[in-house]
């Protein structure tokens, strides 16, 4: 099903966006709350052309994606709230403007991708767009009990105003397709997207697939139900999604889980089809399905024991 883009009325990008960004080059600390965030996550990276109108504008640990048209443009994930200039200033370093950002999406609603989505959504006026259990964890700020991080997570600043989209639904923006999917299980409302790029006569499917790692607090059991009830049919369901995407390009919510870098590395010194592999996405859920798998059976020998 096609979503057409909904107008609405659009912030103006604030001038101080540069301040922003020269006050946190000096002064930041890469702490969210009380917690320290590993340094790679607001570590400076240059903005880099992928393919055509796919771009990364993140930082060095922590995904972000921009897909632009004529029309409007499109941007994945937010890294934690202190990357949001970081991300803003690399949309304006390719030469495109913030108020032209008109969709937000996002992959699971931790701090670490959707900390930044509100100052995002200020500097752009962006509509962002989530899924159903996905724009509820939006719109309090944080988590709840169903997620399996649910005691560790940080709070993240809410956002009051985010559209849904249901699973397999396409937005379109300009020339921009861009299609939704459900991916549950590292949090109920996880969500991947596909879309396709062209660079004159080359094109590629790209595939921004959610995170499939079973990763939770010490205390959390995914075999006993108690506050994850479909835990385990919702990483099933999302392992065979994922494997079965048509995906010549596998972008990550954390860069170096689809070995992004080393890829652009190759690239650069002259494999020019390093970023392509057709079967990048089988292999990412394959290996997440193994760690999963092996995860529950040793939950299973202590409940034993």
């Amino acid at each position: 099903m096609m979503v057409p883009y909904r107008t609405s009325k659009r912030a103006r990008v604030p001038a101080r966006i540069a301040g922003l960004l020269a006050a946190f080059l000096i002064a930041h600390v890469p702490t969210v709350g009380a917690e320290k965030v590993p340094a790679t996550w607001l570590e400076p990276q240059e903005p880099i052309r992928l393919l055509g109108n796919t771009y990364y504008v993140g930082t060095r640990g922590l995904s972000s994606i921009l897909i632009t048209s004529d029309e409007g443009h499109v941007l994945i994930d937010g890294g934690v709230m202190d990357a949001a200039p970081m991300i803003a200033a690399n949309i304006e370093k390719l030469g495109f403007k913030l108020r032209d950002v008109r969709a937000i999406l996002h992959s699971h609603a931790h701090f670490d991708h959707v900390g930044g989505l509100a100052e995002l959504q200020e500097l752009t006026g962006a509509d962002v767009v989530s899924s159903k259990h996905g724009a509820k964890v939006l719109r309090q700020g944080r988590a709840g009990p169903d997620d399996p991080q649910f005691e560790s997570a940080e709070a993240f600043p809410a956002i009051e105003h985010v559209s849904t989209i249901g699973n397999g639904e396409t937005l379109q923006i300009g020339h921009i397709a861009i299609t939704g999917y459900y991916t549950p299980g590292h949090t109920p409302g996880g969500m991947s997207w596909s879309w396709y790029s062209c660079d004159k006569l080359e094109c590629a499917n790209f595939v921004y697939a959610d995170s499939l790692t079973a990763i939770s607090d010490p205390d959390f059991r995914y075999t006993d139900g108690t506050r994850y009830r479909t835990a385990l049919s919702d990483f099933r369901w999302s392992f065979r999604i994922v494997r079965n995407l048509y995906c010549d390009i596998l972008l990550t919510p954390h860069p170096e889980a689809s070995d992004l870098w080393g890829r652009l590395a190759r690239r650069d010194a002259g494999q020019r089809d390093a970023l392509y592999d057709m079967d990048a996405c089988r292999a990412y859920s394959n290996r997440a399905r193994q760690a999963f798998e092996e995860r529950l059976a040793r939950e299973m020998r202590e409940r034993r024991q």
